[in-house]
């Protein structure tokens, strides 16, 4: 089973620098700001890429329609070749990506860098920035020169930068001629990604712009400690007067049964969907978008997080710790849970080994009514390219999709794990265990999944009974599951305002929920959003809406 210690996995999640620079690249130029008609109203809309899965090994856990991951309790032994040629020219690629590892070893002295170029046939320069640096500086590059972008650059979801879609339209390459309908054919492992991938990204225009990152369809996750949990009394079918009780019973000494990190908004997004709120965006039948704010439950959720940081439940340090401190103490046991990713299952099984038994919260119920859950986007971001001649782009194309071979895939296993005998090895059951060099170069400090990667599935190395829970527990919750209805659609508004608007509404909920703020101030606040431009936004998400229906 692949191990990474503690000490190695928080210095892979910290804030890191850039790694390889581009000359020039994060130099601001002249910027050609003029408005773009962005929105997909009144255009003809591409179709999108025409899925065809991937070939690989049958999962022991099916998938299913409604958003259920195929999850693999044991290592494929049979890897699939899913590349049949090299795809590179032997040129140089600038690539650019969104990082939460520390920077890798420069390439000179880098194996796992070596094996990567090696097997795509192109030299790699890479430009990393630091999850706290992305917005400054994405801010920077698409303010510059167009000729000094990167061949390849990641957009990642996870901030709204000002004028992002515009940026696309004229500085990205319209791929629609080479992914629209059957033409993505030509790139098997791209023609693996789900439609849904596709439509959360959205297209700008109508045309295709990117490749998404694709994502499990759980979102924001409570995590707890289960044996706290079990201990104060949770049980299945559990009701919100039943999750107050247990937090405050497990609440002693030192312990606290909720944690919260700085900016997750006592986490906010477990609770709201709990009680069934919209997740951001509703839309009703007859196509108008509704704000989650303005809505009674969810400001309910506000209140009911109010009320359990007041009896002492969460953590103090609750505004001000970072997430990576709150994981350190969620793994030590002084907070019993802890607001994450779904995605984040795999280091929370693999690192809370011998220390305590991670899983997934299930919501508990408002009103008599079951809760929710977030729906996450099911595009981690995407990829674009920079604009360029038509075999320049079908080369960055064949690399992409050999990023995005499947799992079970020996293109797949050289990208997430290295070279065998030098970055991994394998433990009994097969699966691939990290080296102490693998533990360095990697795809974590050297985050190629973030340009390209197959679906996600189920996995823990070597610990089977994890994918069976995960499993069960998304057959459980995904009926459930509260999608924000703006996914894949633009709105001028919010892609000029919409980073200063989310602020406003966050920093009141935060203030609220610390007692900073009575709860008799969220009427105004909701209001003054909504004036400011929320309002705005619900009419252009509702045109968008309906031209992509």
């Amino acid at each position: 089973m692949p191990r990474m210690s503690r000490r190695t996995l928080l210095r892979s999640m910290a804030v890191g620098g850039a790694a390889v620079s581009v000359p020039g690249l994060l130099t601001a130029c002249s910027s050609d700001s003029g408005d773009s008609d962005v929105s997909n109203t009144g255009k003809k809309l591409a179709p999108w890429p025409a899925y065809r899965p991937a070939t690989g090994p049958k999962p022991d856990l099916a998938p299913t329609e409604e958003g259920v991951q195929a999850g693999y309790t044991s290592y494929p032994s049979d890897l699939v070749k899913s590349v049949p040629r090299t795809p590179g020219d032997g040129s140089t690629v600038r690539v650019m990506t969104v990082s939460f590892g520390t920077p890798p070893k420069p390439a000179s002295q880098n194996r796992f860098w070596a094996a990567v170029e090696k097997a795509l046939g192109v030299k790699i320069e890479y430009t990393i920035i630091s999850q706290a640096d992305y917005q400054k500086k994405m801010a920077t590059v698409m303010a510059g020169d167009a000729d000094a972008l990167p061949d390849i650059i990641n957009m990642f979801a996870g901030f709204t930068l000002p004028r992002e879609a515009q940026f696309v339209q004229r500085r990205a390459q319209d791929l629609t001629p080479y992914l629209s309908g059957d033409a993505i054919a030509d790139y098997p492992n791209l023609a693996g990604i789900p439609t849904h991938a596709w439509r959360d990204m959205g297209r700008i225009g109508g045309r295709i712009y990117g490749i998404p990152l694709e994502r499990p369809l759980p979102g924001s996750t409570l995590w707890i400690n289960q044996d706290l949990f079990a201990d104060a009394g949770m049980k299945e079918g559990w009701t919100a007067e039943d999750f107050t009780a247990v937090a405050r019973r497990g609440t002693r000494g030192r312990t606290y049964m909720l944690g919260a990190a700085n900016g997750s908004l006592f986490g906010n997004g477990f609770h709201s969907a709990a009680h069934n709120a919209p997740q951001r965006w509703a839309v009703t039948k007859d196509g108008t978008f509704l704000p989650a704010a303005a809505d009674e439950r969810y400001k309910a959720s506000v209140a009911f997080q109010a009320q359990l940081r007041k009896n002492g439940s969460y953590h103090p340090d609750a505004t001000s710790i970072s997430q990576i401190d709150l994981t350190t103490l969620y793994y030590n046991g002084t907070v019993g849970s802890m607001q994450d990713g779904f995605g984040a299952y795999l280091p929370k099984y693999r690192e809370s080994q011998g220390k305590m038994s991670p899983a997934a919260a299930l919501p508990y119920s408002v009103g008599g009514e079951p809760g929710g859950i977030v729906a996450a986007r099911r595009s981690f971001g995407y990829t674009v390219l920079k604009q360029a001649k038509k075999e320049r782009i079908e080369l960055l194309l064949r690399i992409l999709d050999y990023l995005a071979a499947p799992f079970g895939s020996e293109e797949w296993e050289l990208v997430h794990y290295g070279v065998e005998g030098v970055h991994f090895t394998r433990a009994k059951d097969g699966s691939p265990e990290y080296t102490k060099l693998g533990e360095v170069e990697n795809n974590t400090n050297l985050p190629l999944k973030y340009l390209a990667e197959g679906p996600q599935v189920l996995f823990v190395p070597g610990m089977p009974d994890a994918v069976r829970a995960l499993h069960a527990w998304q057959r459980k919750v995904v009926p459930h599951a509260i999608r924000d209805a703006s996914f894949g659609l633009q709105s001028a508004t919010n892609n000029a305002q919409g980073a200063t608007l989310k602020t406003f509404l966050d920093d009141t909920i935060t203030g609220i929920i610390a007692g900073r703020l009575p709860m008799s101030e969220w009427d105004a606040a909701v209001k003054k959003w909504r004036s400011r431009g929320g309002d705005r936004m619900a009419e252009e998400y509702a045109k968008d809406y309906a031209a992509n229906t």
